[in-house]
């Protein structure tokens, strides 16, 4: 559950009883489990107090996942809401990956059994100077150079609201950076709302419409695919391509 300490402060609850979830979910035949954090940039925000306990959870979290056989997808994600520049999200999302390692450390989290899905380096959806593929490739590359160890073998990116056209984009510009080029995991998606809109869009729920609904997702998990080889060439629209699918203040 989402809890609101302050303003703009998030937290997550659920830690107690975990251990005992997850020997369920295990005995069900799950083999991952993901837990959300979620830190807004604003004037005065996030608090330090807030970071530290967002990733002392999710550390927390993925060591009992990986004692009871799960491997926990760790998900710190800072929100794209508000008129943050993209410097201004980049130093944020190093603070924040900074943490949530200096924690998975402390816990003594296996990395290697470990994978990150965490937002890409973007400029606030509400400010003016938007990013090019290019800048946010720049950005989150650096971002994650400087904070996440190369002994976590997967970054599965979330995609925060952008449009499923913008998310393929970026993702693939990521996987095209070359400059210095250290990239030691492999790059991926793990997306929502930038798999999903064309799919509800052409489906409406309607039996009839499966199929192209089908199609649709096909063509979005083959443009992903070649974005994720830094090979996308921006040919491949969905029925929902560049519509927005920002959602203020996204929880779930």
């Amino acid at each position: 559950a989402v809890v609101s300490t302050q303003s703009g402060h998030y937290g997550r609850e659920g830690i107690d009883g975990l251990q005992d979830r997850c020997k369920k979910y295990k005995a069900a035949g799950a083999q991952f489990a993901k837990w959300r954090a979620v830190i807004k940039i604003g004037d005065d925000i996030p608090s330090e107090l807030s970071i530290q306990e967002n990733a002392v959870t999710l550390a927390r979290y993925a060591t009992i996942c990986q004692q009871e056989g799960l491997v926990p997808i760790v998900e710190p994600e800072v929100l794209c809401d508000g008129t943050h520049t993209l410097a201004r999200c980049q130093e944020v999302t190093e603070k924040v990956l900074a943490a949530v390692y200096k924690a998975c450390n402390d816990h003594h989290l296996y990395l290697e059994g470990s994978l990150l899905k965490p937002n890409m380096v973007t400029p606030g959806m509400q400010c003016p100077d938007q990013a090019t593929p290019e800048q946010v490739a720049e950005a989150t590359v650096v971002t994650l150079q400087r904070t996440v160890p190369a002994a976590v073998v997967g970054i599965t990116f979330l995609s925060g609201g952008q449009s499923e056209e913008n998310a393929t984009l970026n993702l693939n510009a990521i996987n095209q950076y070359q400059d210095p080029g250290r990239k030691p995991w492999k790059l991926s998606f793990s997306y929502g709302r930038a798999l999903q809109a064309s799919v509800l869009k052409a489906w409406q729920g309607k039996k009839e419409n499966v199929a192209a609904a089908q199609k649709e997702l096909q063509k979005r998990a083959y443009a992903n695919h070649m974005a994720c080889l830094g090979q996308y060439g921006g040919d491949v629209t969905g029925a929902s391509g560049k519509e927005s699918l920002f959602v203020a203040d996204h929880t779930y």
